[in-house]
């Protein structure tokens, strides 16, 4: 998970300049790669004031690490009262502490000898459980005597956005909102066939990481597929739309967008929204700030009159208990490395052979180790994610020159 809580400007710095320093976010072309930390630590010190600012509009910070702490707890007690196992939870950030290697070093204490890795991003994205399971594959080959297999046997769920659980719980959080609409509120509905309206926003992510092979779009569309096959259908008075938020910069974005799909939905004459933050199972800066102030003003200019916003998931039984279910799947199935999910995603430049080499993992299921499908894999992604992010890096030129955020861009 990507974390902050504090509004110290000086914090803040050092937040925004891991972040924008990690090339999985931002990965200049090579002859650019030294200029990292110096743009990094530039845009970091600029963009602080405004991040204070936003986290300042939502109280002075985000809750999502004491969200995750909590959901950590109960999954214990999930696996305890319903599987009868005793296990540790830790929870690692990738750009504030605690941060993924601070989790490492007391799974070290603790002597783990298994591990399974759960991103808290339903679907997966190359800049987010890509690039944490990237760190966690450098730990690992750094640190084979502490986590190599004869110490500690791991395996990564990549991503569990058609889970049954997880589907359940955001279909009856969205009927919750789709019932709390008013008789009243039904009847000035714009659209008399389809009163009710639902639109899922996503984060967003260049069209370039998509055209890389970052599966992220496709599992939104299953995701949103699935979630709304529990709904209400169009002639039950509900339609469904989805949009993509956060974009910044001159490059494609996925669409449609959602700050232009609101104003479309408004000259339509729709009155009745529910709007789902699709990508994100705890409430923080992106749902609080950008949702719940900036997009909701922008409905109700638009003539949105009645707006509702889904809650995360934050601590839903349903959903607790359904990665109690994961974790204990994960246990019984056979193992995928962090090697091996990032190769199944295409997470491009990852030294597979060598990292496999140093930790004696053969493969699952024909991917990792010497398979020639990974070697073509890897050179593949060696070329196409060096193109899609000569797009990031002109992103970075513009912020640098216009002054134009781009901390939406990662949640934060």
């Amino acid at each position: 998970a990507r974390c902050f809580t504090h509004t110290h400007t000086q914090t803040h710095t050092g937040f925004l300049y891991n972040l924008f320093a990690d090339p999985d976010i931002i990965r200049l072309p090579t002859p650019l790669a030294p200029l990292q930390g110096i743009i990094a630590s530039v845009i970091s010190k600029r963009r602080a004031p405004k991040s204070r600012a936003a986290y300042e509009s939502i109280g002075g910070g985000s809750p999502i690490l004491n969200y995750s702490n909590a959901q950590a707890d109960l999954l214990c007690q999930s696996l305890k009262s319903r599987y009868g196992i005793d296990v540790n939870a830790y929870i690692g950030m990738r750009y504030w502490h605690p941060f993924t290697e601070e989790a490492l070093d007391h799974i070290r204490k603790d002597n783990i000898n298994a591990l399974v890795i759960v991103p808290l991003y339903p679907q997966f994205s190359i800049s987010t459980s890509g690039s944490s399971l990237r760190v966690l594959q450098e730990e690992f080959a750094k640190n084979v005597n502490w986590y190599g297999p004869e110490k500690m046997v791991h395996t990564v769920v990549p991503s569990w956005y058609d889970r049954p659980g997880y589907i359940k719980a955001m279909a009856d959080l969205i009927q919750n909102e789709l019932d709390s609409f008013t008789d009243e509120e039904i009847a000035e509905a714009g659209d008399v066939k389809c009163p009710k309206h639902i639109l899922f926003s996503a984060h967003g992510v260049p069209q370039s990481y998509i055209e890389a092979g970052d599966p992220y779009k496709e599992q939104i569309q299953k995701c949103v597929a699935k979630i709304s096959e529990a709904l209400p259908k169009e002639q039950d008075g509900v339609k469904i739309h989805l949009s993509y938020q956060s974009r910044v910069g001159p490059i494609e974005w996925l669409r449609p967008y959602t700050d232009d799909v609101l104003p479309e939905l408004g000259q339509a004459g729709i009155k009745n929204l529910v709007v789902v933050p699709i990508s994100f199972v705890s409430e923080h800066i992106e749902t609080l700030e950008e949702i719940d102030l900036e997009y909701r003003e922008l409905a109700q200019e638009s003539g949105i009159q009645n707006w509702r916003r889904c809650p995360a998931l934050n601590t839903d039984t349903t959903f607790i208990d359904d990665m109690a279910d994961m974790v204990m799947e994960a246990l019984s199935e056979p193992v995928q490395t962090v090697t091996e999910a990032c190769v199944a995603n295409n997470v491009g430049d990852v030294e597979l052979q060598t990292l496999d080499e140093r930790l004696g993992i053969t493969g699952v299921g024909g991917v990792g180790g010497g398979d020639p499908v990974a070697a073509r894999l890897r050179e593949k992604e060696r070329i196409n994610g060096r193109v899609a992010m000569i797009g990031v890096a002109a992103t970075i030129m513009v912020e640098l020159l216009s002054g134009q955020s781009i901390t939406h861009l990662f949640g934060f």
